[in-house]
């Protein structure tokens, strides 16, 4: 099974009626094409949302503003996926910068760690609803923009490729049961399309969460034979597993490969 096609090159942008994305300038192996923050307003309104402000970059905040203040608008909350610096660094300084509140589960310094799951945030006549996923970190949240079916995932889906699990804060079991509760809702209709944290907006959601779901399944049984034939340490297991993943990315993979291997001892 393969992921739907994405496009080659992303960047900023109006993606929905109610989401635009500000890509930062902080592109890389981890960090694909860079931090997407996620400006969110309600057609005709004057409040926005802000979703990960990103990197500390004084530029990228002031791109952020300029596309918030277009007709008089202004910011009415900034909210964090996760307290992972690419996403959360500048939360303070955004802050500062507009005058609003920042919500998250864990602020880390970032903000207010007053985020809860099933919490219903409304701004300006949007809503957003708020789905704890733990498993790429313990604080993950993803946000759904109930009015177009969207989920905005941080970390625990992008838009290119598959997420890491960041042991041991990240946790498998946890990751597992997020994928799984987003196919639920998928499965409800009430999500269809992923505005993820790096890369491209995945407009066919159903596919993407299956696929993540067989990947991780796949993996963790790559996993199980490689510790079956021999290999003794977690690098061992990246270096059989993830032969095909650039080196650049086996520091990460092992990340994930310490999650499997922990998965797997509590359950043997």
């Amino acid at each position: 099974m393969s992921l739907p096609p994405v496009p080659p090159v992303w960047g900023s942008g109006q993606v929905t009626a109610r989401a635009h994305c500000v890509l930062a300038p902080n592109p890389g192996v981890m960090t694909l094409d860079g931090t997407n923050t996620w400006v969110l307003r309600e057609p005709g309104a004057h409040e926005s949302v802000v979703v990960d402000p990103g990197p500390l970059d004084e530029s990228h905040l002031r791109a952020v503003l300029d596309v918030v203040e277009r007709d008089g608008g202004r910011v009415g909350l900034i909210v964090l996926t996760h307290d992972h610096a690419d996403h959360a660094e500048a939360a303070v300084r955004f802050a500062q910068l507009s005058g609003a509140r920042c919500r998250a589960v864990r602020a880390g310094g970032f903000g207010h760690d007053d985020l809860g799951d099933g919490d219903l945030l409304q701004v300006g006549g949007l809503e957003l609803l708020v789905i704890s996923t733990p498993g790429h970190t313990a604080d993950s949240v993803s946000l759904v923009l109930t009015a177009e079916c969207a989920v905005l995932t941080g970390d625990t889906v992008l838009g290119r490729g598959t997420s890491v699990v960041a042991w041991p804060d990240g946790e498998l079991a946890a990751y597992l049961a997020s994928l799984e509760r987003l196919e639920a809702l998928v499965g409800t209709g009430a999500v269809a399309q992923i505005l993820p944290g790096h890369g491209p907006h995945l407009p066919d959601a159903a596919a993407v969460v299956r696929y993540y779901l067989t990947h991780r399944a796949e993996r963790l049984e790559q996993v199980r034979v490689a510790v079956a034939q021999g290999a003794r340490t977690p690098r061992e297991v990246v270096e059989t597993v993830y032969a095909d993943v650039p080196r650049e990315v086996w520091g990460a993979a092992e990340w994930s490969v310490r999650a499997q291997l922990a998965y797997l001892a509590e359950r043997a």
